[in-house]
């Protein structure tokens, strides 16, 4: 298998994420022994965001690498976990909230792809990018 930054990549939905975590430093983190717990948006999730919000991150590194560890999770919690959870930490150090009543939401963000494996933690596809408060 592979890690995630790798499975990311070959996924091929997600290139803007992947941009991001190469701007922010957070490769090698990501590539590390883990275990980590990603909830990935998809290019498409990026593209919901205001005009120019991408490239200002970009531009604004300490903001990106907030944003981009708001979205990892210490740990390998596969979607059976994640379901018994209202809330987890994030890497960030602000919690996301829960909710499985009705799918898996995150924050309001719908896991669409839940459990994709890599050798260091798990990833589960979102919607909507978090921002953390």
């Amino acid at each position: 298998m592979a890690d995630i930054i790798d499975t990311a990549v070959s996924a091929g939905s997600f290139s803007t994420l992947v941009t991001a975590i190469k701007a922010a430093g957070l490769v090698e983190t990501l590539k590390g022994a883990g275990p980590f717990t990603v909830f990935a948006p998809t290019d498409e999730a990026f593209a919901k965001l205001p005009a120019g919000t991408v490239e200002g991150l970009l531009a604004d590194l300490p903001k990106l690498k907030q944003i981009l560890t708001y979205h990892v999770v210490s740990g390998k919690v596969m979607a059976a976990d994640v379901v018994k959870l209202e809330s987890a930490t994030t890497v960030e150090g602000s919690d996301v909230k829960i909710d499985a009543s009705n799918g898996v939401k995150v924050n309001g963000s719908t896991v669409v792809t839940p459990d994709v494996a890599a050798d260091n933690g798990v990833i589960h596809i979102i919607d909507t990018v978090l921002l953390p408060a």
